[in-house]
């Protein structure tokens, strides 16, 4: 449901977003369960001892006002998936992160937007190719997005800040990395939009960068891979980009060049050729606008799991992940009390609710 927060309610639900064992799943079946964050905050000890924990750490008021009032220092802004300024792209995934920080145009976010993503370590070519590629697109209307890395990132940046670009960070909104893209990171700033999901001043650690690459395909109708290896970062990004619906690309280069093996590979399994700027215009033809996923409620007091129930789930987890669905069946219980128990065992650090459904061991 589209509305605005109060100020009050803008850091119970940063509040809850930076509570220990809250992904974007958990963080999203609580708000569905208990309707209000203030109220979702109340019931985390609770659900958590259930779960299996004795404690868990919830930031406190003060600690949340820090957060916005460094945000504030920056100049940016902590925008919530509920309210109107949220990406309608964004808002569409399922679930879509709790919250972002924005710098700078926010409106640019729901402008037709694409991904073009590649080495770090990118070719001479590769370069040329993203940077005339994302110039070609901003000429065309489309807003580029990326990470602000090396290589082909940076060069989609520089193609597009004419016309408009986006970079999702890793770490917080001010967390500029590699040092040397200072300058095109306040270029951007100036010019298009940094996004980033975590708190400002916060430095990317390796597990920040998928919930990254997450947001880089959920703010595009199409992700571009113009230069990838095996075992990529940009073949996560295409990866999360299928799993959400959207378009995906890639730049065929040659087979003696291991940065080619990626998106050589990417097109073997399925993904349009890209050779400019008309093929990707060519893919989006025909998309339409993104509609919020219907929430999965669950409220009340019939959705009170008990123990055997959480721990024969429990029992059921590995490190594969394997659909709710599949644990309501093989539990034999109601689905409602299977999702309350999940989410129980997940703020224990029991379990790990993953996007689509998917639930393994944490």
């Amino acid at each position: 449901m589209i509305r605005p927060l109060t100020d009050v309610q803008r850091r119970d639900w940063l509040r809850l977003a930076r509570t220990e064992n809250v992904g974007p799943v958990t963080f999203d079946q609580l708000v569905t369960r208990y309707g209000e964050a203030s109220v979702a905050l109340a019931a985390l000890p609770d659900l958590a001892r259930r779960g299996g924990r004795a404690a868990i750490r919830i930031p406190t008021a003060g600690q949340a006002d820090a957060e916005l009032e460094a945000g504030a220092a920056l100049g940016a802004r902590l925008i919530a998936s509920c309210e109107p300024a949220f990406p309608q792209a964004l808002a569409a995934l399922d679930p879509p992160p709790p919250l972002i920080w924005t710098r700078g145009d926010v409106g640019i976010l729901d402008r037709r937007t694409v991904a073009v993503v590649g080495a770090r370590v990118a070719s001479a070519a590769g370069q040329r190719f993203a940077r005339g590629l994302a110039a070609d697109l901003g000429q065309a209307g489309c807003v580029v997005v990326s990470g602000l890395a090396r290589g082909i990132d940076a060069a989609a940046h520089e193609g597009a800040l004419p016309t408009g670009t986006v970079a999702v960070l890793g770490g917080g909104v001010d967390d500029v990395y590699p040092p040397e893209h200072r300058g095109l990171y306040e270029r951007i700033v100036a010019e298009g939009c940094v996004v980033s999901e975590n708190e400002p001043g916060r430095t990317a650690v390796a597990r920040d960068f998928p919930r990254r690459n997450r947001i880089i395909a959920g703010l595009a109708r199409a992700v571009v891979v113009v230069e990838a290896e095996f075992r990529s970062g940009s073949l996560i990004t295409a990866r999360l980009a299928n799993e959400q619906g959207r378009e995906v690309l890639a730049v065929p280069g040659s087979p003696l060049d291991p940065r080619a093996k990626g998106t050589n590979d990417l097109i073997r399994q399925g993904a349009a050729i890209c050779e400019g700027a008309d093929d990707v215009l060519r893919a989006l033809e025909g998309i339409g606008g993104f509609r919020e996923p219907e929430p999965t409620p669950f409220r009340g007091p019939a959705c009170e799991p008990d123990d055997g129930l959480r721990e024969r789930l429990a029992a059921l987890l590995s490190p594969t992940p394997v659909s709710r669905d599949e644990l309501v069946r093989a539990a034999r219980a109601p689905a409602p009390l299977v999702f309350a128990a999940l989410m129980e065992l997940a703020l224990a650090g029991r379990a790990d609710l993953l996007p689509g459904g998917m639930v393994a061991t944490a």
